[in-house]
């Protein structure tokens, strides 16, 4: 029986942080009407998450990128809209520059006080944001299959996305020390190569029968099948701070996907690699992000990731060309050369440092920045739409 072609919608969530205006901090108490004024402007597509300083968006099923673009603007300009009446202020970045992880407070729902109870300080830490892209595949063993091959360009898509370069007011030295954080949690990383559906039915039922977790949500790898959509789930990101990193990230992603079908419509497949060997890559992405390089498991050498993100894009332009973003997947040439958001923190940080700021003064900049960068371009024609920088 044939395996029915994907449609490849997509829908993207974007986890942000609260911050003070006054004070650049972490909002870790917010009044409860921001989430009402929110919920109000975005109903069903705006949710409390697990620490009070947090709020995630998640836009509809959209047919294209295109589409995804018009919801991210409106999403993104209405919780600006509802933080600015507050007092607050919205960054779409991983980890906030100072603020305390032990200062911050949860929210008050029991879904979230039986998960404090679960992981411990392990949850507590979680003063962390992602960007998870879903892509609609529609049979359940090509969900599994294409998960299974996918997992090799996950390195990638962490390198396009770090924003997380700084964890109470350390710089770690990493691109992504979001990675770091969310490691800590159990079932998280990298899933396991399953061979259908059944089988990996098969395995989590495991774990639902002896009560350790509910259902598959509680399965926080990098990929996942989503366990409330016919989606293939991509959670390495981090999220990005400029909305057109976030569209480039989402039209590679979604490319990637369509070109592995394509090449299995033709009886190919992606040679799949040890986990301990894409582990590595995904620790020298989290490391150096796009200015480092990645190890072409095929050529096995290491490569300059601006060599690798070319590849990619003329290995996927005939796919992006189909799914219609070329342009959108184009722009990952002018994350890899331009740096992203954590490299433009950085940046701020040291030229900060350079001008004589105190390091108070320098990471508070740093906020400053992430404050303008997060809303950039989302009124740039009076209709909020802005086209990419291409590469």
């Amino acid at each position: 029986m044939p395996v029915p072609v994907p449609s490849f919608t997509l829908g993207i969530e974007e986890e942000y942080l609260l911050v003070d205006r006054a004070s650049g901090d972490l909002a870790a108490d917010p009044p409860p009407t921001v989430m009402d004024d929110a919920q109000g402007l975005l109903e069903g597509q705006v949710s409390p998450e697990f620490l009070r300083s947090q709020i995630e968006v998640g836009t509809t099923i959209c047919r294209n990128i295109s589409e995804a673009r018009d919801e991210l603007i409106r999403l993104r300009s209405a919780v600006r809209e509802v933080a600015s009446r507050h007092g607050l202020a919205v960054i779409a970045a991983s980890t906030h520059p100072f603020g305390r992880w032990g200062a911050q407070l949860v929210t008050d729902k029991e879904r979230y006080a039986m998960l404090e109870r679960d992981l411990a300080m392990v949850a507590r830490r979680l003063v962390i944001g992602g960007m998870h892209v879903h892509v609609e595949i529609g049979d359940p063993d090509l969900r599994i299959d294409l998960m299974n091959q996918l997992k090799y360009f996950l390195p990638h898509l962490l390198a396009l996305s770090t924003s997380s370069p700084f964890w109470e007011g350390y710089d770690t030295g990493l691109k992504s020390y979001r990675l770091s954080v969310f490691g800590s949690m159990p079932r998280t990383g990298l899933p396991d190569e399953f061979s259908t559906w059944t089988d990996y039915e098969r395995h989590v039922q495991v774990l639902v029968d002896n009560k350790i977790i509910e259902d598959a949500s509680k399965m926080w790898w990098h990929i996942r099948p989503s366990a409330r959509f016919p989606t293939l789930e991509m959670r390495v990101a981090d999220v990005c701070t400029r909305l057109e990193d976030a569209l480039a990230v989402a039209a590679l992603y979604v490319s990637l996907l369509h070109l592995l079908y394509r090449r299995r419509s033709e009886n190919q497949r992606w040679r799949q690699y040890a986990t301990m060997l894409i582990s590595e890559n995904l620790w020298r992405a989290q490391r150096y992000g796009v200015h480092g390089s990645l190890m072409d498991f095929g050529k096995g050498d290491l490569v300059p990731f601006s060599d690798l993100v070319d590849e990619m894009i003329e290995m996927t332009r005939v796919d992006a060309d189909e799914l219609g973003c070329v342009p959108e997947l184009e722009h990952t040439r002018t994350i890899a050369a331009r740096g992203t958001s954590a490299d433009l923190q950085l940046a701020a940080y040291h030229k900060a440092i350079q001008q004589g700021a105190t390091e108070h003064d320098a990471l508070r900049a740093v906020v400053d920045l992430l404050i303008s960068e997060t809303t950039s371009g989302l009124d740039a024609d009076g209709s909020g739409a802005q086209a990419p920088t291409t590469g």
